[in-house]
């Protein structure tokens, strides 16, 4: 392993997976193909049963001074937030990244983000713009479907807290996609790391919650990583499920907001605008929440309804 220079710091890079087997490799040969030398890659497998498990260890047994093979006792599946702590406690490196096992980093990844904390010795966290990925399938109609997610404007700059938790409330700014951030390792470990309660939907929102109320993040104009979208990802099945959706706000979204209610109190918040912010967002999810499920009600009561005066028809 290349050792640890003040130029050049150790990034421990945590990746979890759960059944990853279709898009595993890729990911981990992206952190292999960056630029950047001085990197550990953990493997964190969450309970997999689909052969992912034997493909991360063939990793770390062929490259065991960079990559390590790390999982639950007893094999068992404890949840994102978890498995990210659980690499966290064992990594070694000044410098933390996070990929998925369904993303990719660009080559440049992490040479430019730790130009960056180089740089700018009071940002805690990098993190930028990341691509929304439907050409990962190579069909052209999926390319134009591309789009790049950006956490906030204006960009190269760096953002003292509170004021990206300001603009997340007053929906001026989105949390970053995880696999767009570098973060200190003290930094990390000073927010105490992800809620283990999120064990995946809103698991990383809850974080950067943490991050935007205390700590300086630099926010980089320059997009280091491909986010891929396909039906099987933990996304797309709470969509399916109806356990998050991207048109109205559900009990997970209200969940988040009171978790995060109750972290201001813990932390003893005082800032005027988060307080007067939170309380407005938390009235809109509220009130929007209870129209749709109103609406939902009319509409099953309209259906019943229909059914019942056509059935009266026939009779």
């Amino acid at each position: 392993m290349h050792m640890a220079t003040q130029d050049r710091p150790l990034v421990s890079v945590i990746t979890i997976f759960l059944d990853a087997r279709e898009f595993f490799a890729e990911a981990v040969e992206s952190v292999q193909q960056q630029t950047y030398p001085n990197w550990e890659l953990l493997l964190v497998d969450d309970g997999s049963t689909d052969g992912t498990s034997i493909i991360a260890k063939d990793y770390a047994a062929r490259a065991p001074d960079r990559i390590r093979y790390l999982e639950h006792p007893g094999h068992a599946s404890r949840g994102m937030s978890a498995s990210r702590n659980l690499g966290l406690r064992q990594t070694r490196g000044a410098l933390i990244g996070f990929l998925d096992a369904d993303d990719v980093w660009l080559a440049h990844k992490l040479d430019a983000q730790v130009a960056l904390l180089s740089a700018t010795p009071d940002a805690a966290v990098v993190c930028g713009p990341t691509r929304l990925w439907h050409g990962w399938t190579g069909r052209p109609e999926d390319t134009r479907l591309d789009a790049i997610r950006t956490v906030s404007a204006p960009a190269d700059v760096l953002y003292q807290p509170p004021e990206l938790l300001r603009r997340y409330l007053n929906d001026r700014a989105l949390t970053p996609a995880t696999c767009s951030v570098l973060i200190r390792r003290e930094a990390f470990e000073r927010t105490g790391g992800f809620e283990e309660r999120f064990r995946g939907l809103y698991e990383d929102q809850a974080f950067f919650l943490k991050a935007f109320l205390t700590l300086p993040i630099y926010l980089t104009s320059d997009c280091t990583d491909l986010y891929r979208q396909h039906p099987h990802s933990h996304l797309a099945e709470a969509l399916r499920t109806g356990r998050y959706s991207a048109h109205e706000p559900t009990y997970a979204l209200l969940d988040l907001h009171l978790w995060l209610t109750r972290r201001l109190v813990r932390e003893r918040t005082t800032d005027p605008v988060v307080w007067v912010s939170l309380v407005r967002k938390l009235v809109r999810i509220g009130w929007k929440r209870t129209a749709a499920v109103l609406t939902r009600v009319v509409r099953r009561r309209l259906k019943t309804s229909r059914a019942t005066t056509q059935g009266n028809g026939r009779q």
